[in-house]
Formats: C-alpha cells, sequence, structure tokens
C-alpha cells in the first residue's frame, strides 16, 4: 500500500531519543536515511520521573518536548511515548500516568494532527490480576487522553525472555473499547481508585508465568488458569463502573 507522495506502508524504521531531549549522531544519520526513502519513521522516547528532569510538572513538559522533537529534529512519522519512573522502572505507576495523561492532552491542543503512541511496561507478570489491573489504567489513561497507538504489553517490567503474552494484549484493547466516550472526570475517579488496588504491591509485585506457563503452545490459546485470573480482573473492573460487552 502507498501514501500519497510514495510512502510505503512496508518501509518500518525506528528511532529512538536519549534522555531527556538528545540525540547522537548515528540516530540523526538513521532518520535522514529513511526520510530520503520516504519510509515511515517511528520516534520513541521514555521521560524519567525522578530523573534529570525532576518531578511530574517537569517531566510532563520534557514529554511534550520529545514529541515535538520527533518531529522537528528527526522527521518522525508518529511519536512512540512511555514515560517511565525511575524507582520501579515501569510506565504504570501513578506518577508516570499522570504524566503521559497531560503530556498527549498538551500536544492533542495544540497539534492534533501529531500520531502519538504509548509503551506498556507492568511491574507484575503474565496470568497476575495485577499485571492485567497496570494494563488497565494504563489503557483507561491513554484512551481518554486522546492517544491513537497503544502499545503493549511488556509485562513484568519487560526485560525477561518469554514473559509477555496475547492476553494482557487483550485486555489493554478490551479496556481502551471499554471506557471510550467517557468523562474525564469519571475516568479520573476510576483511575484513582484503580491505581491503588495495585500499588501497594510493587515490592512484592508477582512476575508471573513464562509463555508456555500459562498457554497451550500448540494451539496458542490460554490456560483455563490464566482465563480465571482474567475474570477476576474484568471483576474487579466492573466493581469500578467498566463495563465492556465481552466481559
Amino acid at each position: 500500500m502507498d501514501f500519497p507522495g510514495g510512502m510505503r506502508t512496508t518501509d518500518f524504521h525506528e528511532v529512538s531519543q536519549l534522555n531527556e531531549l538528545k540525540c547522537d549522531v548515528g540516530a540523526l544519520t538513521f532518520t535522514s536515511h529513511y526520510n530520503l526513502a520516504r519510509d515511515n519513521v517511528m520516534v520513541e522516547q521514555m521521560p524519567i520521573f525522578g530523573g534529570f528532569a525532576g518531578g511530574l510538572e517537569e517531566t510532563t513538559i520534557v514529554d511534550v518536548a520529545t514529541h515535538l522533537n520527533s518531529f522537528v529534529t528527526f522527521g518522525g512519522t508518529w511519536h512512540e511515548d512511555g514515560p517511565v519512573h525511575m524507582r520501579w522502572g515501569i510506565t504504570t505507576t501513578r506518577e508516570a500516568l499522570a504524566i503521559a495523561g497531560h503530556a498527549i492532552m498538551a500536544v492533542n491542543s495544540a497539534w492534533p494532527n501529531i500520531m502519538s503512541g504509548n509503551q506498556y511496561y507492568t511491574l507484575a507478570g503474565p496470568c497476575t490480576v495485577m499485571c492485567l489491573l497496570e494494563t488497565a489504567a494504563q489503557a483507561i489513561t491513554d484512551t481518554s487522553s486522546g492517544r491513537e497507538l497503544m502499545s503493549g504489553v511488556a509485562s513484568a517490567k519487560g526485560v525477561i525472555t518469554d514473559k509477555t503474552t496475547g492476553m494482557e494484549a487483550r485486555f489493554m484493547g478490551e479496556v481502551a473499547h471499554a471506557v471510550a466516550g467517557l468523562p474525564t472526570q469519571q475516568t479520573n475517579e476510576i483511575l484513582d481508585a484503580l491505581v491503588k488496588m495495585y500499588e501497594g504491591d510493587y515490592k512484592t509485585a508477582d512476575q508471573g508465568k513464562f509463555y508456555y506457563e500459562c498457554y497451550d503452545t500448540e494451539k496458542v490459546v490460554p490456560t483455563d488458569e490464566y482465563l480465571e485470573v482474567y475474570d477476576k480482573a474484568c471483576a474487579a473492573l466492573k466493581s469500578l463502573g467498566v463495563n465492556y460487552k465481552l466481559w
């Protein structure tokens, strides 16, 4: 498939900014090549709450700037976001969610044509209720604040091989459908209650099961155990007023 001007959807490349608001010569070289070839370029950056930028407000400003930098400096097609917490290394903490939500709302208010996604890194692993609740919190944030794309889920902080499955991604999508169109005040109330359900368990978070432990690897379907975990997560969201037709 071709876009106007010859851009081909099959040509896709990724370039990463460095923290915070830095880039190296190699990235600029790659980006120049990709743009000359009329490729699609995803430019990512994950501002760090508690890092060089500082606190919530400062990191939000940096997050907005990284969006703009993706298009002005790198000529990106779209921006891949992902504010991450310095202490926990995840995108689902209360602070990271606030940064992501405020940043994209600020971007959309001034530059509505900019396309932005968000990366998902949960602390808990697959086949745990906490992992799904973390995923839900970010999906609610992204949907309510106007993200076009959601990139997930990198469960168990995305650092362990085979610790991610399709069930987390499905839950991400279903939650997004469930909250689409809800008033901001209502989603804020849901988020506050939802994050409270798991933020006290950061130090003891279960890293979950490996893919082959919670999936039938031949049929590529989740085990009955994971389906039960999924139902528990759905019930938790229903108790907060989040409903979806497939639940």
